[in-house]
């Protein structure tokens, strides 16, 4: 299998995370979450615009109404693009001032899911199950589903809908949930896949065609594709950057891969061995794959 890796945004960011790829505009959405911006990237022009976060913003997704639905800080907000406005759509984790949101995705039925974590002392050093994983219904309830997290990370959905995968980075695995389409909820926790060691931290995830799970591993340089019906990972691609943070795919026919990179935390000797540290990655990897859950290209879009 022939496996191509190149640095398509050469703009570092802080700690790149989130990507989405939208597919009518042919553009990648990303965040970079300390250094409180928003990007996209055109993949044809190769220009990429974007918009400041007066807060750490974790997550961002297209909406079917137009803009987008963020995470920032405790917040659950909307962004007009356009006015580079946000306005407030609810606010979680009240009692604890000092979280912030990470990573999210949209389910196929239009809900918003993202986690939270105490803000980090420095990378991965923070208090501990402080974080919770939320969701954001279209009627804008929002819906706890449980506590006790250090690092909400990666999340994705099985190809029939059946199945939740959910990444808390610090346990060192890959989980999954029984998922009910209908109404969000989610049961029976339990592991599908443990990091190895030298594999890193398991951080952003997404799914392929086949149903098969990327997994974006934080100071391991790598980003490994796991079968989470046997627990076997069936490949690891390496990038000359330590931390990977998350993965989608996308382009004309969702054979790339994304990958987002961090910085932050690196020194002056660290940057001149990975002088792309921070930059955003495109994987080929000729095998027949796609963008993963419906919500990142269509219909499936939060709504008001």
């Amino acid at each position: 299998m022939s496996v191509k890796v190149e640095c398509v945004v050469k703009e570092r960011c802080e700690i790149g995370e989130g990507p989405v790829w939208e597919e009518k505009e042919g553009t990648l959405l990303f965040v970079d979450i300390s250094g409180q911006k928003i990007h996209r990237w055109n993949s044809a022009t190769n220009q990429k615009e974007t918009v400041a976060t007066e807060k750490f913003v974790g997550c961002a997704v297209p909406r079917r109404s137009g803009g987008y639905v963020i995470g920032e800080g405790r917040s659950f907000g909307a962004l007009d693009w356009e006015s580079r406005s946000i306005s407030t759509i609810a606010v979680i984790d009240e009692d604890k001032p000092n979280n912030r949101f990470n990573d999210g995705k949209v389910d196929p039925a239009g809900r918003l899911f993202a986690g939270t974590m105490a803000m980090e002392e420095r990378p991965t050093v923070l208090e501990l199950k402080q974080g919770s994983l939320f969701s954001l219904n279209k009627d804008h309830i929002v819906v706890k589903h449980f506590n006790q997290v250090d690092i909400s990370n990666g999340l994705d959905w099985s190809l029939d809908h059946k199945t939740f995968y959910y990444i808390d980075s610090l346990t060192y695995t890959v989980e999954a949930f029984n998922y009910d389409i209908n109404t969000g909820s989610i049961s029976n926790r339990r592991m599908v896949y443990k990091m190895e060691e030298g594999e890193g931290i398991p951080d952003g995830m997404c799914i392929d065609a086949d149903g098969r799970l990327w997994v974006a591993c934080y100071n391991g340089g790598r980003v490994i594709q796991i079968d989470p019906q046997t627990g076997v990972r069936l490949q690891t691609v390496k990038l000359p950057v330590d931390k990977t943070t998350s993965c989608c795919f996308g382009g004309r026919d969702y054979s790339d891969l994304y990958v987002t990179s961090a910085c932050k935390g690196m020194d002056e000797a660290d940057m001149a061995k990975q002088p792309q540290a921070g930059c955003v990655f495109r994987v080929r990897v000729y095998v027949c794959v796609s963008g993963g859950s419906s919500e990142e290209e269509g219909e499936d879009h939060p709504t008001q």
